[in-house]
C-alpha cells in the first residue's frame, strides 16, 4: 500500500520531532563506540567524549621551578597507570605557576614511555556530569586521568556535591581505572565568604563549615604552587630560549624579561611563556613545534 502525500508529511514531521528530542536529550553514549585517542573533551550538549587530535602541552623538562610538584604528580600517575594505589590530586596555588601545564605534561610523559592512559578534560561548568563520566569510563578496559582546570565553587553553587559523590564513589567505590586531577587557585575550592555564610546560616555552624571544607579532603594528594623568585623566572625564560633555539645575540634577555614581568606585576611560568612568544615574534622564530 502506497503512502499518500499527507502520510509522507506526517512521517517527516515525526522524524523532525524525534531529531529535536534527541538533540535536546541525547542518549547515553556506548562505551564500545568510544574512538581511540590520547585525549578527550566532554561535550555536554552532545553527551559525548570528543577525541582531541593534538594536545596543547609543553614538555615536562621545560617546567622549571616546580621540581617537587613534578615528581609528586608524576610518581602518583605512574603508580596509577601501572595498577598500583594512587590518589586523586588537587593542584592549588598562584595563577600561572604551571598547574594545568604540569597535568598535561605528566600525561604526555607517561604516554611517551609506552603506558596506555587517556586524558579526559571536563569543563568546570559541566562538573555535574562527572559522576556519569566516571561511571561510563569504568566500563572501558583502559586507564583514564579525568582533569578539570580552574575548579572553584561560588555562593549558591551546589554542583560541588556532584564532585563529592564522584570522588567518594558511593557503595561501589571509585573506579579502579579512573583518577581525578583538578587545578584551583583556592586550597579549599570555595571562597572564604561562602564558608562564612554557611557558618552563619547552618543550624549547626561547625557542620555547615565541615560540609564545605571537606570537599578538598576528598583529594588524597594536595600539591601547592607558589610564586617564583627572580632567578627561577630567568631560568624558565632561558630554558625556553635554549629549547626553541631563539637567537638572542642582539637581545639583553634578562633585562627584557625582567621589564616584561614588571609590566605585568608578576613572575610566573605563564608570564615567561608570554615573553617568549613576543620574543619569538620579534626574532622571527617559529615556536609552534620542535
Amino acid at each position: 500500500m502506497s503512502l499518500s502525500d499527507q502520510d509522507h508529511q506526517f512521517l517527516h514531521m515525526l522524524a523532525r520531532i524525534a531529531d529535536a528530542l534527541e538533540a535536546r536529550h541525547p542518549p547515553d553514549p556506548d562505551p564500545a563506540n568510544l574512538p581511540m585517542a590520547d585525549a578527550y573533551v566532554w561535550n555536554k550538549a552532545k553527551r559525548r567524549l570528543s577525541p582531541v587530535d593534538s594536545i596543547n602541552r609543553v614538555e615536562l623538562r621545560l617546567l622549571c621551578g616546580i621540581d617537587q610538584q613534578r615528581d609528586m604528580l608524576l610518581s602518583n600517575t605512574i603508580a596509577f597507570v601501572r595498577g598500583f594505589p594512587a590518589n586523586n590530586a588537587l593542584l592549588w596555588g598562584a595563577r600561572g605557576t604551571g598547574k594545568s601545564s604540569l597535568v598535561k605534561a605528566v600525561h604526555g610523559t607517561v604516554t611517551e614511555r609506552g603506558m596506555d592512559c587517556a586524558l579526559v578534560e571536563i569543563h568546570r561548568e559541566d562538573i555535574d556530569d562527572l559522576p556519569f563520566i566516571m561511571s561510563f569510563l569504568s566500563q572501558i578496559e583502559r586507564r583514564f586521568v579525568v582533569f578539570t582546570d580552574d575548579l572553584t565553587f561560588d555562593h549558591g553553587d551546589n554542583s560541588y556535591k556532584s564532585l563529592k559523590a564522584a570522588l567518594d564513589g558511593g557503595v561501589e567505590g571509585r573506579p579502579h581505572n579512573v583518577i581525578f586531577y583538578a587545578t584551583s587557585n583556592r586550597r579549599h575550592l570555595m571562597p572564604r565568604q561562602m564558608i562564612e555564610n554557611e557558618r552563619s546560616t547552618a543550624i549547626n555552624p561547625s557542620e555547615g563549615v565541615e560540609e564545605s571544607v571537606s570537599l578538598s579532603d576528598r583529594f588524597g594528594l594536595w600539591i601547592g604552587f607558589h610564586s617564583i623568585d627572580q632567578d627561577t623566572f630567568f631560568t624558565i625564560v632561558e630554558s625556553y630560549v635554549s629549547f626553541f633555539d631563539i637567537d638572542t645575540s642582539k637581545v639583553d634577555i634578562r633585562r627584557e624579561a625582567l621589564a616584561w614581568s614588571m609590566e605585568r606585576g608578576a613572575r610566573s611560568g605563564r608570564v615567561a611563556w608570554q615573553f617568549i612568544v613576543d620574543l619569538a615574534a620579534r626574532t622571527e622564530k617559529n615556536i609552534s613545534s620542535k
